[in-house]
């Protein structure tokens, strides 16, 4: 009954809707179709693979755009290669950047996402989630960890089962083909991250609790 937990916390001035679109153009991005986004590095935890399995049945007309480097193991990368390799022989629209980005280009992308993927199999918290949200983009992730403390399922996003690439395509696609509840939802998201989640809430809920003890 002692324990009091304060949560992490994102800049919700730093991180927030970029309407630019030079950095889309730069990575080959179209503004015009839907996408589906993962910014994260190549690690079993992060279900990257999962993402990739689960991109096979994705709408026709959504993109899927991966900011994703730093791979675990040279089995991992080789994995994740064939996947991705697959994939774009199938259809169009995937694109792989396995570099790191600069923040303000990974912000520009979030923004114009249309649902941001987070496939974890383990997950703390998952600040990635909040940085989504607080530039507007509907979160899909899995329900484990932190994630469901940070994406109200229904209202900012929607919560999958983990390792499950189907239940996690069918989130996908239920947002991709409704744009309208995902913009809802992204809206959502941004509000629930700057009230909850921005450190100014943050050093709020820290000096209650400092001043509740020396009270």
């Amino acid at each position: 009954e002692r324990v009091v937990v304060i949560r992490n916390g994102i800049d919700s001035a730093e991180y927030a809707p970029d309407p630019g679109i030079a950095v889309l153009e730069r990575y080959g991005v179209d503004p015009a179709r839907p996408a589906v986004i993962f910014v994260g590095r190549i690690t079993r935890q992060k279900g990257v693979p999962v993402l990739l399995r689960a991109a096979a049945s994705l709408a026709a007309e959504a993109q899927l755009v991966l900011l994703a480097g730093q791979p675990d193991t040279p089995e991992l990368a080789a994995e994740v290669t064939g996947l991705v390799t697959r994939l774009q022989e199938t259809r169009s629209g995937v694109i792989w950047v396995p570099e790191m980005l600069p923040k303000r280009e990974v912000i520009q992308l979030l923004s114009h996402a249309t649902v941001f993927a987070c496939p974890s199999l383990y997950e703390p918290l998952g600040i990635v989630n909040l940085e989504a949200m607080a530039c507007g983009t509907a979160v899909v992730g899995s329900r484990v960890g932190g994630i469901p403390e940070v994406v109200a399922d229904g209202e900012t996003g929607l919560l999958v089962p983990p390792d499950d690439p189907a239940a996690l395509a069918a989130a996908l696609n239920a947002l991709v083909l409704d744009p309208a509840r995902a913009a809802a939802m992204g809206a959502a998201g941004r509000k629930r991250a700057a009230a909850e989640f921005g450190w100014d809430a943050i050093a709020a809920q820290t000096t209650e609790l400092y001043a509740s003890l020396v009270g």
